[in-house]
């Protein structure tokens, strides 16, 4: 039975969807006025595990992550580089989603950006207002909420003692101090720092505030109630606080049933920071030439309610795990030639499938999930001499059934064989491997040896067999060099 562990009732619940085997997921997307860092990306790698497994458990997923280009981040650097607000954010939700290709995460089925959803806004500031649940000074409309009685049951946080329209629990910031219980502003008044970035509207010339633009978009996408959101840990206070506050104050029920949060990403045990020198966005890792789903594998592979330690030794280790699950797949592929099995792929199978997917079952246990398919990885690999060609293709179709969960095994392998086909397609290496196998049949082993050291440095292996060779590529096409001591370059 899948499970997961719910921040609005403090424990592992029962996953039942509103409506059957549909699920509308709602998750936190980027705000885009600069490039996303990697502890950012580790919220996305999670959303993307949690959909991919409720594919994976057939439900039919309608994701919804938002794209905020309006806020007051966004606003204070458009106008800094001097350039309109929608070209400033353009660029950076550009970036974003070649991000999410690079790591292989499943796009949204609908990106709405904040700009583009204003009258939604605007209607769900006149439902707040017709409820009373509002007030207005200085032209910022302001939710209230001591007029919500469960507001901060989703992470316990305790109302202050509040005078209503107090100057002290105002707050027109966008973000604002996690120890600060506050009103916040539904709608904010132009003022001179918002420049060109305004809209006329019922509400007054203005632009919404942050924590309005996630309810409308969801419930324009998902419905008045839905069954899951995702982000992470720091937006559960006040971001989704809030959320819910005016979503449930506007309709009266539900917002949400299941609330899930990932933790923090540390960098060696330090909180990141441009001034210590340990702040990484994807392409400053691509740049050190690491390859985008080794990274992916280590967002994945820690439990996403633990703090993740971003350690540079974990990049070798992560890359051997990937490259022996890659190993394992062109072995598989060798075996195909082999006319029968002497062993059934059941035997291994049957024990693994429910094991993992009981592992994840139980509130994403990638750990124990991962752990699973290491037994699978070993077990295939003591008893690989009796394995024939049906065998090797049921045993491959399990690997590629799992990492539709992983999103990582299938892209490598699929990378893998498209430079194998490029590298192996070349006229020097084809003219270069067919002397090589002459030259061995002719019992000439100097030519072949030296033939076979000239073809190792273009990162071609070769295995010889009684009357042929195995041709393969090094790992080095994919992963070309290690990082143990890459943090030593950010000191």
């Amino acid at each position: 039975m899948l499970k997961f562990y719910n921040t609005l009732t403090r424990k592992k619940d029962l996953f039942k969807p509103i409506f059957d085997k549909s699920v509308g997921f709602y998750s936190c997307g980027p705000t885009v006025y600069n490039i996303a860092h990697i502890g950012n990306l580790r919220s996305f790698v999670f959303a993307d595990l949690l959909k991919r497994f409720l594919k994976y458990k057939d439900f039919n997923v309608l994701h919804i992550m938002n794209i905020t280009d309006v806020d007051d981040k966004t606003i204070r650097d458009s106008r800094k580089a001097k350039i309109p607000l929608s070209k400033f954010t353009e660029k950076y939700t550009k970036l974003f989603n070649e991000d999410l290709e690079k790591l292989n995460i499943l796009k949204p089925d609908v990106m709405p950006k904040a700009s583009e959803h204003i009258s939604e806004m605007v209607e769900l500031v006149l439902k707040l207002q017709k409820k009373g649940l509002t007030y207005e000074k200085n032209g910022n409309i302001y939710f209230d909420i001591s007029k919500i009685s469960k507001y901060g049951e989703l992470t316990g946080v305790e109302k202050q003692d509040l005078k209503k329209n107090a100057d002290g629990r105002l707050n027109t910031a966008d973000e604002y101090e996690k120890e600060n219980v506050a009103d916040f502003a539904l709608w904010k008044a132009w003022d001179q720092e918002d420049g060109d970035n305004f809209w006329q509207t019922p509400l007054g010339k203005g632009r919404p505030g942050w924590h309005l633009e996630c309810s409308a978009m969801s419930m324009k996408y998902l419905g008045e109630s839905f069954d899951i959101h995702s982000g992470g840990i720091d937006l559960a206070f006040p971001h989704h606080t809030n959320e819910i506050a005016q979503s449930e104050g506007a309709t009266g029920e539900r917002f949400v049933k299941y609330w899930l949060h990932n933790e923090h990403l540390l960098v060696e045990r330090k909180k990141m920071s441009k001034s210590k020198g340990n702040y990484f966005t994807l392409q400053d890792l691509l740049k050190k030439e690491i390859h985008p789903l080794v990274i992916r594998f280590i967002l994945l592979k820690t439990h996403y309610r633990q703090i993740l330690d971003f350690r540079f030794e974990l990049l070798d280790e992560a890359k051997t795990i990937l490259t022996t699950f890659l190993d394992l797949l062109l072995l598989l592929d060798q075996k195909k030639a082999v006319a029968k099995s002497l062993i059934d792929a059941d035997f291994f199978i049957k024990k693994s499938e429910e094991k993992f997917t009981n592992a994840l079952d139980n509130d994403l246990n990638i750990s124990e999930a991962l752990a699973v398919l290491y037994q699978f990885r070993d077990d295939v690999m003591k008893n690989m001499e009796k394995i024939g060609k049906k065998t090797a293709e049921n045993l491959q179709k399990f690997l590629f059934q799992a990492d539709l969960v992983l999103g990582c095994l299938a892209p490598l392998y699929n990378e893998y064989q498209g430079r194998k086909k490029k590298v192996l397609g070349s006229k020097d290496n084809i003219v270069a491997l067919k002397n090589r196998h002459n030259a061995r049949l002719a019992k000439d082993y100097r030519v072949a040896d030296t033939l076979r050291k000239e073809l190792e440095k273009r990162g071609i292996e070769i295995k010889d067999t009684k009357d042929s060779q195995i041709v393969e590529l090094s790992e080095k096409i994919l992963f070309p060099k290690k990082h143990v001591n890459i943090s030593a370059e950010t000191k």
